[in-house]
């Protein structure tokens, strides 16, 4: 499994807007400044955050993105799949019903199975708070 720049890009956009007080309405163009990231790629990261909850919007002169919900109730899981869709690591696993014709005789399900219960219980149990933490504590944790 490989994560995308716009699964990359959505964390840290979320990160930046953590760091500021809740409530506060951050503009594209401050994020993109400090993260180095384009403007127009964040606007295509926006339609995905706030479709599933994570992000809300505010138009006008004092308008801009904040979280919909404190960053402590935000996963990398939550974030990764609204940006890269399933984290399953292969296509049988996608959905909720494997509707493989092999999976009541596939001998490494399991595996496949067992990894996405790995990957999933990890990156659920990271939040953008403990994230924004190890960034100002100076941890050297990297996105």
């Amino acid at each position: 499994m490989k994560i995308s720049t716009k699964g990359r890009y959505a964390l840290r956009m979320l990160v930046d807007i953590s760091t500021h007080e809740p409530d506060t309405f951050i503009s594209l163009k401050e994020i993109s400044d400090r993260q180095n990231i384009s403007k127009k790629y964040l606007e295509q990261i926006v339609p995905l955050l706030t479709k599933n909850g994570i992000l809300r919007t505010n138009r006008g002169n004092k308008g801009g993105y904040a979280l919909a919900k404190a960053p402590e109730e935000i996963s990398v899981g939550e974030v990764l799949r609204a940006t890269e869709g399933s984290l399953a690591p292969v296509a049988c696993l996608e959905y909720e019903t494997n509707e493989c014709p092999r999976a009541g005789i596939c001998d490494t399900l399991f595996v496949w199975e067992g990894l996405r219960k790995v990957i999933s219980e990890y990156l659920d149990g990271i939040t953008i708070a403990t994230i924004a933490k190890k960034g100002i504590s100076g941890g050297d944790y990297c996105i």
